[in-house]
């Protein structure tokens, strides 16, 4: 018996899919059979693209700012246009503080451009995308979307200025928008990973000395090891499957963390946190 077997000729949507989660996500779509949109800003999603045909797959670049409705229901309209539905979405297109592009800051010390950078992208992007996602999957009586917070948003972290809240607003999002579809053949989740390697995110925090990733493997996550972006590909294409039809309105950890651990570490005393880790044992 094949696995998955309901994506083949199904069509999925994946924001930020030039490189880090939404590019395995769309490639493991690719892989499975669905026709692909590969939707982002930078053309560098071209290979993303490239990677889902040469492995025999059927994929698309759709140009897409998130913080733009027009240019999200244009990206939606020429997705469906050109391969007839819209069943799967992965809404992954984010940013955050991570040092480098946005400074880890308290609150009272964000800028107002900075706050919106981010809530416009993580949170007013997922409605934007949602929307017009929802819409079309109303009209044919099905359809499954995935969205991607953080563990940051089920546990908020001091210095990260609007990464957290808008993460735990895309949460809420995706609860609202859960209860609202639950009968009209709509699931709705959200996964929430921990630490990731692969996505520009994370090596941008590690370079800036925000995060150090063997003190994350070795003291707070329980498996020893980072999660990698096929890890979050799965879990996305777990929560579209037929294997979860019954599930709707979850937030689905990625990679837990233990801050048990975490704390008793820092209570020893003689190590220095980055400020990541070192917000996470306050939880």
């Amino acid at each position: 018996m094949k696995i998955f077997k309901e994506f083949e000729g199904k069509t999925a949507f994946v924001t930020g899919a030039a490189s880090g989660m939404g590019q395995a996500a769309a490639i493991c779509f690719g892989g499975l059979g669905c026709r692909v949109a590969v939707a982002a800003r930078n053309p560098k999603a071209l290979e993303t693209v490239r990677a889902i045909r040469e492995n025999g797959g059927e994929a698309i670049f759709v140009e897409c700012d998130v913080t733009d409705d027009d240019s999200v229901r244009k990206a939606i309209e020429t997705t469906v246009k050109t391969f007839g539905s819209l069943d799967y979405a992965f809404n992954n297109a984010g940013c955050g503080a991570d040092g480098k592009n946005i400074p880890f800051a308290p609150l009272t010390e964000v800028t107002e451009s900075d706050w919106q950078k981010v809530i416009n992208t993580n949170l007013t992007g997922v409605f934007y995308c949602m929307k017009y996602e929802l819409l079309q999957m109303q009209k044919q009586g099905r359809g499954a979307i995935v969205n991607n917070a953080s563990i940051g948003g089920l546990r908020m972290a001091p210095g990260f200025g609007a990464y957290g809240p808008s993460k735990a607003g895309v949460i809420a999002i995706t609860q609202t928008a859960a209860l609202e579809n639950a009968d009209k053949g709509i699931r709705v989740n959200v996964i929430c990973p921990g630490p990731t390697e692969g996505t520009g995110l994370m090596q941008d925090s590690i370079d800036a000395g925000a995060q150090d990733a063997e003190f994350l493997k070795n003291h707070i996550i329980p498996m020893k090891k980072m999660g990698t972006t096929k890890d979050i590909a799965d879990a996305v294409v777990f929560l579209c499957s037929d294997m979860a039809e019954h599930i709707t309105g979850m937030a689905m950890p990625v990679l837990w963390i233990s801050t048990a651990r975490l704390q008793s570490v820092q209570m020893s005393g003689g190590m220095r946190l980055s400020p990541l880790t070192r917000v996470l044992c306050s939880t």
